[in-house]
């Protein structure tokens, strides 16, 4: 595993690139709203609530661990809540620094794999399962997000993008549980996407590698990975015990959301503040700039207009949410990036 100064090496450009485009989203947003209206909100910011905000982002990243555990019980063993706790940060390192939050479910597997002897495909199981069960309460919630911003003051392209965002990312969700289930539709799926790039991969690196080669690792991974998804699915009391959890994490995040606007003297309506803040979650998880930097707060800034939040409060409690929810667990998890990528680098200077 890279360390996290190779990391960002490798992909210094990208990241770069896209964090300066969302800064100056950012920037270009409070400049329109009045930057000094937005620090004057900031200043009377309630630190004691805000550290609350932080604690109960904590307790989100803790039970994210234990329901990663439970599904590691069931296709593996799981090495403790400890060690998962710590793995969680350095996952939510590759997820804050790749768009659309793509690089962290790979890290958490290659973890796993390297320092807890599971199989990769097992571990990488374990993760995309545990991303599964992330996604319920946000897909319940979308449905109920679409009759609701169809009945608010605003245009009707406006109301049309984000239905049908909401509809690909149901629909992106179904198709992952199908295709975890039907081990055949995997296969075919998998196997006419390798076919396509398997010409040009084999230019890149120049290896001599045979197609059949690559069809016998992708039946093996994908015959792994089905079982394994398909056991998690089907263990009654690991799917109950993962429900409720995601519904709890989903809770405390909406809470964690509202004690942001309560720091600055705020009480948005509690319903459209649900529905608009799953919707920039959703903004979040697009392929865009990592984390949705600007987007999330420009959405976010329109849609509470509609029903009598400032703009000035809106990006003044977005601030300190991403303080808490991005900036923490990213720092925290380039630290433990490090300290697995150093203790890598030992094990094989010492085995060379």
């Amino acid at each position: 595993m890279q360390t996290t100064s190779e990391l960002l090496n490798d992909h210094k450009f990208g990241i770069i690139t896209t964090l300066i485009i969302g800064a100056f989203i950012i920037f270009i947003l409070s400049f329109a709203i009045g930057i000094q209206d937005i620090l004057d909100v900031l200043s009377k910011a309630n630190n004691f609530i805000i550290l609350v905000a932080l604690f109960l982002e904590i307790v989100i990243i803790g039970a994210w661990a234990v329901r990663w555990s439970l599904i590691l019980k069931v296709v593996d063993k799981s090495p403790g809540f400890i060690k998962l706790f710590v793995m969680m940060f350095t996952s939510l390192f590759g997820n804050n620094i790749t768009p659309g939050a793509a690089g962290g479910e790979p890290m958490r597997a290659y973890l796993l794999s390297k320092f807890e002897g599971i199989s990769f495909e097992l571990a990488f199981v374990s993760a995309s399962a545990d991303r599964f069960f992330e996604f319920f309460p946000f897909v319940l919630v979308s449905g109920f997000a679409i009759y609701m911003i169809s009945a608010w003051d605003i245009s009707f392209w406006n109301v049309f993008f984000i239905s049908v965002l909401i509809i690909i990312t149901m629909s992106l969700f179904g198709l992952l549980i199908y295709i975890g289930v039907k081990k055949e539709i995997a296969e075919r799926f998998i196997l006419s996407i390798a076919s396509s790039i398997f010409p040009f991969a084999i230019k890149l690196t120049k290896k001599e590698l045979s197609f059949e080669q690559v069809t016998d690792q992708i039946i093996y991974y994908v015959e792994r990975f089905s079982t394994g998804f398909a056991t998690v699915l089907q263990n009654h009391k690991m799917f109950a015990l993962g429900l409720g959890i995601s519904f709890a994490m989903w809770g405390i995040d909406m809470l964690r959301m509202y004690l942001c606007f309560v720091s600055v003297g705020s009480f948005p309506p509690v319903i459209p503040m649900i529905i608009i803040y799953t919707i920039g979650i959703l903004i979040t998880i697009l392929p865009t700039i990592p984390g949705a930097l600007g987007l999330r707060e420009a959405t976010m800034v329109g849609l509470f207009l509609v029903v009598g939040v400032h703009g000035d409060i809106v990006i003044a409690a977005s601030l300190i949410d991403r303080i808490i929810s991005y900036l923490m667990p990213t720092m925290v998890g380039a630290f433990t990036t490090a300290y697995y990528g150093k203790i890598l680098k030992k094990r094989d200077t010492s085995s060379s």
